[in-house]
């Protein structure tokens, strides 16, 4: 007789959530990356004294990973089974914590990579656009960072659900 306490599939669920924020978030930082680091390139041709400048999407793309990083390192450490009763309920709520930031971080990745990538663009044949670019994109990253919201709020409820 082993000493785990709890349901013994429930930790599949809680390392398939911290998995799933990694790998959505960084899906999400790649192609938001890849997809505006294109239209740095292109843009560098048009204007090259423009670049360090057009660089802001792929930062903020970059960050997405660090999101999904950060609720994966707090879903992977809440789950010991031998030290604390694990059941299917935590292993849900930290499911739905991964699933959440990484969908989110997923979608606002898509969005930064399209806005930067037309931004960026833009930017070369009219600097006015600058801001409006800026202002796109900060509220691209909103996104990611709301699911990140949610995914500690949601990772925070695993434990609660009988009382040890």
């Amino acid at each position: 007789m082993s000493s785990f306490s709890g349901d013994e599939t429930a930790p599949f669920f809680g390392f398939l959530g911290a998995a799933a924020a990694l790998v959505f978030s960084c899906m999400g930082a790649a192609y938001g990356t890849a997809k505006s680091g294109v239209g740095v390139a292109s843009m560098g041709v048009m204007r090259p004294e423009l670049v360090m400048k057009s660089i802001v999407p792929v930062v903020m793309a970059g960050v997405l990973g660090i999101y999904g990083l950060i609720i994966a390192v707090i879903i992977s450490t809440g789950i010991n089974p031998k030290a604390k009763s694990y059941y299917l309920f935590d292993g849900y709520a930290h499911l739905s914590s991964g699933l959440a930031c990484g969908l989110a971080g997923l979608s606002a990745g898509m969005a930064i990579g399209i806005v930067g990538d037309a931004g960026v663009r833009a930017n070369a044949q009219q600097p006015k656009l600058f801001v409006g670019m800026i202002l796109i994109l900060i509220f691209a990253e909103a996104l990611a960072l709301y699911g990140l919201i949610v995914g500690i709020i949601l990772s925070s409820r695993a434990g609660q659900s009988r009382a040890d």
